[in-house]
């Protein structure tokens, strides 16, 4: 069955996740992690994408990134996972392949979704309990969310900026969204949307996007489709 497009409208976020193949480790030190980084980021400009956030684990990545050209996603995470790959193998004397499959990603829609993603990414480490605070880890955009710490590849989203105009507030502010775990049903969701390619949004957006698409972007209804119904 032939793969479906990849949908990439422009100015759109999108929660990018690349797994390890079976899970297996991606990152064995500290220099596979800042050479991941700094391609990350010679890509992400190259193709015309703006990364807002991200989490670098042991066997996974999430990013959450805004495409600004066509296509931009498909040829930064094509281009970033050949040249790590040949990397990885060169480095520990491997052959074949490293990540499991084609990454998978979903449309965030910015004014309801977006800082709820970008928090799910960013407490990544705590759940995998790798450290008690995401301010302990380093491989994330945490630290320059809530601690100003500057990263060349970090590009801030407008949701984050509207926290405050003062630099020292809107840190406070996105510190204090963490003082709660993400919402158990908005995990739910967000891990559905992204293993399944879906709308993360309201409903409004969802049919927004698919109008846009020509493509359904929210679970298909069990049953058969009633008449007249859309099949987008």
């Amino acid at each position: 069955m032939a793969r479906l497009p990849r949908i990439c409208p422009l100015g759109i976020p999108q929660h990018v996740i690349q797994r390890g193949n079976n899970r297996q480790f991606c990152f064995a030190q500290e220099q596979d992690l800042a050479l991941y980084a700094n391609w990350l980021d010679d890509y992400a400009a190259e193709f015309g994408a703006q990364i807002h956030a991200w989490v670098f684990m042991t066997n996974h990545v999430h990013l959450l990134v805004t495409p600004t050209m066509p296509n931009a996603v498909s040829k930064m995470m094509q281009a970033l996972g050949r040249r790590y790959v040949r990397y990885f193998n060169s480095e520990y004397d491997r052959t074949g392949t490293l990540w499991e499959g084609r990454f998978k990603s979903s449309l965030v829609q910015s004014e309801t979704y977006l800082l709820q993603c970008q928090r799910y990414i960013e407490m990544n480490p705590v759940r995998a309990l790798m450290v008690d605070d995401p301010a302990e880890y380093t491989w994330s955009s945490y630290q320059s969310h809530a601690l100003g710490k500057t990263i060349k590849l970090h590009t801030p989203h407008e949701e984050y900026l509207k926290l405050a105009k003062d630099v020292e507030t809107r840190q406070n502010r996105y510190r204090q969204l963490f003082k709660d775990h993400v919402d158990k049903n908005l995990m739910v969701d967000i891990r559905e949307a992204l293993n399944k390619g879906l709308a993360l949004g309201n409903e409004k957006f969802k049919s927004d996007i698919e109008a846009l698409c020509g493509r359904r972007l929210r679970p298909a209804r069990m049953g058969r489709p009633q008449i007249g119904e859309s099949l987008i």
